[in-house]
């Protein structure tokens, strides 16, 4: 073999050489990282315990993705994933692969620095002989104490996704709860209680609220877990109820797994980001909303997560 050609050790080499490869390190290793925005990995972290003793299936702890820098005095926005029903449980790093995709696509795109948190929805609880689900009362506890604990959130800049039964969440908080939100993301979401392929009773009324809240929903058209004509209808109803800011995207050639087409999109996050409350905009804390009873909503455990490929549904009813 040419003498040439073989390694030669550090020791070997001369200054001006070990000079260039640290050069040559900082740049594919360092620089990226001081140029990144946005934390990608959570700390776990606990909700208050004066609201965690008045939540019902809510797990106390939650995953939270850091801005890597927070400027003194610069508000940021607050980015809350809503699990699918894989992520059911009492064990937080259990949902930790649900978010990353979210996460990690806000960082490629240039849209941190941002709050990122991911709460937990439990299975049971002895509060409830109802299966575990997103409630909004739970939900809206957890807002509360993030707005609390965090100086740094823009309270006028909180989005909300999610995936599956997270993009139930999606619609059935900001169907009660619309005055907390820039934007509202639900992502091949059902809409009843009953499982995936449920219909609330309360279309119209979470329309109703829905309507002056700016909404993007996405759905697979092969979808055979949640039909994508849930979303559909959930977005007819918000534009009957005189809604101007409600979309839909559905992807004809992708099924409940969508939610990789969301999150791989720039004009997606260019979106959400671009939207902020406000008393002009109709969907200020202000803001009055059609009152609405608490409902124990949720999908069932059988549904997938945003990286599972489709499913049959099979009812818990009975």
């Amino acid at each position: 073999m040419d003498q040439c050609n073989e390694a030669q050790p550090l020791q070997s080499l001369g200054k001006e050489s070990l000079k260039h490869l640290r050069q040559l390190f900082f740049a594919m290793f360092l620089l990226p990282a001081a140029l990144q925005a946005q934390g990608l990995e959570p700390a776990v972290e606990s909700i208050d315990e004066a609201r965690a003793a008045k939540i019902v299936f809510l797990n106390p702890e939650y995953l939270a993705y850091h801005p890597v820098k927070v400027e003194a005095g610069k508000k940021l926005p607050l980015v809350i994933y809503l699990h699918g029903a894989g992520g059911l449980g009492s064990e937080i790093r259990r949902i930790a692969g649900q978010p990353r995709r979210l996460v990690q696509a806000i960082d490629r795109f240039g849209k941190g620095p941002c709050f990122v948190v991911a709460p937990q929805c439990q299975r049971e609880s002895d509060k409830s002989d109802e299966r575990g689900t997103w409630e909004p009362g739970d939900l809206d506890l957890f807002l509360e104490h993030l707005l609390e604990r965090y100086d740094d959130i823009d309270p006028d800049r909180v989005y909300v996704t999610g995936n599956s039964m997270g993009g139930y969440g999606c619609w059935v908080w900001g169907g009660h709860s619309p005055q907390h939100f820039a934007a509202i993301a639900p992502i091949v979401g059902g809409i009843g209680r009953g499982g995936p392929k449920d219909v609330t009773p309360d279309v119209d009324k979470w329309a109703a609220n829905l309507a002056k809240v700016p909404l993007w929903a996405f759905a697979g058209a092969q979808d055979t877990v949640v039909p994508a004509e849930r979303s559909e209808r959930m977005v007819a109803a918000i534009k009957r109820a005189g809604g101007t800011k409600a979309r839909i995207l559905v992807y004809p050639d992708e099924g409940h797994g969508a939610g990789r087409q969301v999150f791989g999109s720039g004009e997606f996050f260019e979106w959400m980001f671009s939207q902020e409350r406000s008393a002009k905009s109709g969907n200020s804390a202000s803001t009055p909303r059609i009152p609405m009873e608490t409902f124990a909503d949720g999908l069932a455990p059988e549904v997938t997560d945003l990286n599972a490929a489709d499913v049959s549904f099979q009812s818990e009813a009975g």
